[in-house]
């Protein structure tokens, strides 16, 4: 392998141009990417009229997206080491930018999915990768300021997404969503081309662990389909959930006894990664991430379904969290640099808790004033969560083991968040069936049977979920609990 580059910068040293530089091309291309994730949502109803089909089919433009994403994380490591972080990183940039001019000229469902496949393999790999180069570059002693960086577009998504899509889908064509994505993707292709470095480090004899690729990859897109097809309804007894779930759950752990016999050389060096700091602060990361996705799906469902808004108007009841994840971020990062992030990130718990059990509060006549407050509260606490948790995961890992660190912790993080919507759903539904006799646990056709007492019962089922949503924030506390008190200054470096 050849090294170049710069020594990795001292305590107290602020964040440099060269730093600051990667982290612009890297929150631009990101940004899209992460805002394409919950664009779509909004605009099912809108696909399945314009084409003619059925919500059971057009639901796969936003699990084929899924499916894509959850495979290619796997392949960011080895394609890293083996190419450099600035090719993949143009590389799957590229590939984004394709699906995404694709999927606007798609002329069919099938034409459309297979084009949210190809964005997905592309936008899968951005993220990691986009990690990967910040974290190598920044060292320990700023890793938490650059996770503040990384959060941003991960902030953005569930806030801005529903927004966009809800202003595209009222006044232009479902087309401009993915349209939309072209020019700004184009300027971040053009900055990466224009400031990254070219690529210090490759091995040019780094070789494909393709079995554990063929146990991963297709494990994980099992576990994301079945955890997907509990969130549309399909019944935890169901063929497709059980024979989805058995399957990925089998591949899964096969993967791991196998990567633990393969040592540095598998796909994912789980034995490198078999610290303390990363178990910790990635179990903690995948609580919280179920937690805080099942609470931004549950508020546009409760504005569109108790309350009659229209997406645009949900979509502004997330908006207020953005903007207190905003105010924390912009010194979250750089305290826990000095301090240490546990106990920040304990504080972000405990606002983002009392911000879910200020929602279990609700009835159908809250106004709109107390739900925005409670998500600006949540959003407060995301600000000091999300970064602290992610610096932590690279506590005390040397430099080579940064790009497994990364996949392993995106993983977690995506399956984390697709278990908190499908569980969110399966919850939600069953407090339906509690709440209205005779009612399946749709939401439509709960909605349809109106009667004076059904916005009453709904909200009830709502607060209740709400409930399962705060006890899964404590237990987040546990693993958090468990991170060392004070980063191992072992530096990101080769020795």
């Amino acid at each position: 392998m050849t090294t170049t580059g710069t020594a990795p910068p001292t305590r107290g040293e602020g964040i440099d141009p060269r730093l600051r530089n990667l982290a612009v091309v890297v929150v631009l291309g990101a940004i899209m990417t992460v805002l394409d994730s919950t664009i779509v949502n909004v605009a099912i109803t809108s696909l399945g009229q314009d084409f003619g089909t059925s919500l059971s089919t057009i639901q796969w433009v936003v699990t084929g997206y899924t499916l894509a994403l959850s495979m290619a994380i796997p392949m960011t490591a080895w394609s890293v080491r083996r190419f450099g972080t600035r090719t993949m990183w143009l590389v799957s940039l590229a590939l984004f930018i394709s699906g995404s001019l694709l999927c606007g000229l798609a002329w069919s469902v099938p034409a459309l999915i297979a084009f949210r496949v190809l964005q997905g393999l592309g936008g899968g790999m951005l993220m990691p990768v986009g990690q990967t180069m910040l974290v190598q570059e920044a060292g320990p002693d700023r890793m938490g300021r650059v996770m503040s960086i990384i959060s941003v577009p991960a902030m953005l998504a569930p806030v801005l997404g529903p927004l966009l899509g809800g202003v595209i889908v009222d006044n232009l064509s479902w087309r401009w969503m993915f349209f939309v994505n072209v020019p700004f993707c184009a300027v971040a292709l053009l900055a990466a081309l224009r400031m990254l470095p070219r690529d210090g480090e490759r091995s040019a004899d780094a070789r494909l662990d393709v079995v554990g690729m063929l146990l991963l990859s297709p494990g994980l897109a099992a576990l994301v389909y079945a955890l997907s097809a509990a969130g549309n309804g399909e019944s935890l007894t169901g063929g497709r959930f059980l024979s989805a779930a058995i399957a990925g759950g089998v591949l899964v752990v096969a993967f791991a006894v196998h990567a633990f016999r393969k040592g540095d050389d598998a796909l994912i060096a789980l034995r490198r990664l078999g610290t303390r700091a990363f178990t910790a602060a990635t179990g903690g990361f995948f609580l919280y991430s179920a937690a805080v996705f099942g609470v931004m799906i549950l508020i546009p469902l409760f504005a569109g379904i108790v309350r009659g808004e229209s997406a645009l108007d949900a979509g502004w009841l997330l908006a207020p969290m953005g903007i207190g994840a905003m105010i924390t971020m912009a010194v979250s990062g750089r305290l826990a640099d000095h301090f240490g992030g546990r106990w920040f990130a304990i504080g972000g718990i405990l606002c983002v808790l009392a911000g879910t059990v200020a929602l279990t509060a609700l009835s159908p006549d809250t106004g709109r004033g107390l739900i925005m407050g409670a998500m600006f509260v949540i959003g407060l606490g995301h600000g000091m969560i999300a970064p602290c948790l992610m610096a932590m995961v690279y506590q005390g890992l040397p430099r080579e083991a940064v790009p497994g660190a990364t996949t392993g912790a995106n993983i977690l993080i995506r399956v984390g968040s697709s278990f908190g919507t499908a569980l969110t759903a399966v919850v939600l539904q069953i407090g339906i069936r509690d709440e209205i006799p005779g009612a399946s646990g749709n939401l439509d056709e709960a909605a349809a049977h109106r009667t004076a007492d059904t916005p009453a019962l709904l909200t009830n089922a709502f607060t209740e979920t709400f409930w399962w949503a705060a006890a899964i924030l404590l237990l987040c506390l546990i693993p958090i609990l468990a991170v060392p008190r004070r980063p191992k200054q072992t530096p990101l470096t080769k020795p």
